[in-house]
C-alpha cells in the first residue's frame, strides 16, 4: 500500500493579503515547540502505518522555507526513521523568496529534499506589493539561481492571475518572464485569485475597509483605493494565454492549473486528485486514508498540548503496538455515494480524466445513471468529450468547470 506525507509549517514572515490558509507570523518560543509537537506528532502516528511506502513528502504552509535547515532535517530524520520510503520518493518544500539563502538550500537538499516550489506570484513589483509579498522580482531571481546550483533540478514555480487592476498585457509579461528563465522551471502551476472571506482582500473589496494590516506605500494606497478586479472576459483571455504560451514553451497541461515538462508531473498533488491515501501532519492538516478523512486540531496551543499528552501516554503504555491518538477535530467516513462523487469531480480535474472502467472496479458497479446525464448533457455543449473509455473536459469545459463538478453531487 502506498501513502503521501503533508507537514504543515504554519509560520510566515507576514500574512499575505489574500491569503486565508491556517498561518501567521509567531515568535521562536512558539516555533520550537510546534517543531518538538510535530515531530512528537508524525512519531505517534507511524505505528499505524507500518504496512504503507511513502511515494512523497510535501512541505507546505504558510512558509516551510522560514524555518531553519536544521529543523527540516529533524523532520526528515524521524520520518525515515518511522516510516518506509519508496526509493526516489518525490520530496517538495515550498519557499519563499526572501526567506531562504545557499546555506539553507544545501541543508534541505541534505536532508532529502528534491523538489522546490517557489512562490513567485508575479514579476511585477508593483502587483507583489500590492498582493502583500515580502519579495521582489529581484528576490525571486536570486532564489531560482541559488536552487539550480545547489543542485535542484525540479522547480516549481506559483503563478497568479486576476489581481486588482492586472491587466492581460501584464499578465502576459509575467508568462513571458518565467518562461525565459534558462534554464526553464520543470513545473509551473498558475492560479487565479479567489478573494475568500476573512482576508484583508475580502474587506478591501466587499466592505471597502482597509485595516491595520494593509499597510501600503502613499502610491500604492492611490491604486488600491481605485482598485478593480479583471472583468470576466480579461480573466477568460489569462486562462488562455496561460495554456498557449506554457503548450509554445513545451510544458504539456496535466491539470486544470498545473504544467510540467514531460516526466516533472507533481506526484504528490496527483495523489489528491486521484484519490490515494495521504496523512496530514501538523496544525489543521487534513488526512484521508482508506476512504476515511480527518483534520487536525486548529489552535497552536491545544495542538501543541495535545501531541505532548499523547506522546506521555504512548511512552506509558506497556504494548508498543497501541497507540491513542486523539488529535484530530474533525473525522469523516466517506459513504459510497461520497467515494463516488470525489472520483468524478476530483478526476475531472485532470485531463486525462476520469476512465469508466476503473469506476467500475473500484465501486464494483457502473457510473449512476444521474453521472450519464450530466456527462452527456455536457457532451452536447461540446464542454466535455470521450475517447475510448475517459471523459475528460474539452478546452471549453475548463473554463466553466466549476460548474459543471457542482453537477456531479449525488444529493
Amino acid at each position: 500500500m502506498k501513502i503521501s506525507l503533508y507537514i504543515h509549517i504554519p509560520f510566515c514572515v507576514r500574512k499575505c493579503l489574500y491569503c486565508d490558509f491556517l498561518s501567521g507570523p509567531f515568535d521562536d518560543k512558539v516555533r520550537t515547540r510546534y517543531i518538538a509537537a510535530l515531530i512528537k506528532e508524525i512519531s505517534l502516528r507511524s505505528l499505524e502505518y507500518q504496512n504503507y511506502e511513502v511515494i512523497s513528502i510535501f512541505f507546505g504552509g504558510g512558509t516551510p522555507s522560514i524555518l531553519d535547515g536544521e529543523d527540516i532535517l529533524s523532520i526528515m530524520n524521524v520520518i525515515r526513521d518511522k516510516y518506509t520510503l519508496q526509493e526516489n520518493a518525490e520530496i517538495s518544500i515550498e519557499c519563499n523568496p526572501g526567506t531562504v539563502d545557499s546555506k539553507k538550500l544545501k541543508c534541505f537538499k541534505d536532508a532529502g529534499i528534491n523538489r522546490i516550489s517557489i512562490g513567485l506570484q508575479s514579476s511585477i513589483d508593483e502587483e507583489l506589493r500590492v498582493l502583500g509579498r515580502i519579495h521582489t522580482r529581484a528576490d525571486f531571481e536570486n532564489i531560482y539561481k541559488q536552487a539550480l546550483s545547489t543542485d535542484f533540478r525540479n522547480v516549481n514555480v506559483d503563478l497568479m492571475s486576476g489581481l486588482p487592476n492586472q491587466s492581460v498585457e501584464d499578465y502576459r509579461k509575467t508568462l513571458e518572464y518565467v518562461t525565459g528563465l534558462e534554464p526553464k522551471p520543470t513545473h509551473i502551476s498558475a492560479y487565479s485569485l479567489i478573494i475568500e472571506e476573512g482576508t484583508p482582500f475580502y474587506d478591501m473589496l466587499i466592505k471597502h475597509e482597509c485595516k491595520n494590516e494593509c499597510k501600503f506605500s502613499e502610491e500604492d494606497s492611490d491604486f488600491m483605493n481605485n482598485w478593480k478586479l479583471p472583468n470576466e472576459d480579461d480573466e477568460r483571455m489569462m486562462y488562455e494565454i496561460t495554456a498557449d504560451i506554457l503548450g509554445e514553451n513545451g510544458y504539456q497541461r496535466y491539470e486544470i492549473s498545473n504544467y510540467a515538462m514531460k516526466g516533472y508531473e507533481c506526484i504528490h498533488n496527483s495523489v489528491y486528485w486521484k484519490r490515494g491515501n495521504y496523512l496530514g501532519f501538523g496544525l489543521g492538516a487534513s488526512s484521508m486514508v482508506n476512504n476515511v478523512r480527518w483534520q487536525n486540531e486548529t489552535d497552536i496551543e491545544r495542538y501543541i498540548e495535545n501531541c505532548d499528552e499523547n506522546y506521555v501516554n504512548q511512552k506509558s503504555e506497556l504494548s508498543n503496538d497501541r497507540q491513542d491518538v486523539n488529535l484530530c477535530i474533525e473525522r469523516q467516513e466517506l459513504s459510497k455515494e461520497e467515494q463516488m462523487e470525489e472520483f468524478m469531480f476530483l478526476g475531472l480535474r485532470m485531463m486525462e480524466g476520469i476512465s469508466i472502467n476503473e469506476f467500475r472496479e473500484y465501486f464494483n458497479e457502473d457510473m449512476p445513471g444521474q453521472f450519464y446525464d450530466v456527462i452527456e448533457k455536457y457532451k452536447a455543449m461540446g464542454l466535455m468529450q470521450c475517447k475510448n473509455d475517459r471523459i475528460m473536459l474539452t478546452k471549453d469545459g475548463i473554463n466553466v468547470s466549476n460548474t459543471i463538478f457542482s453537477e456531479f453531487l449525488l444529493a
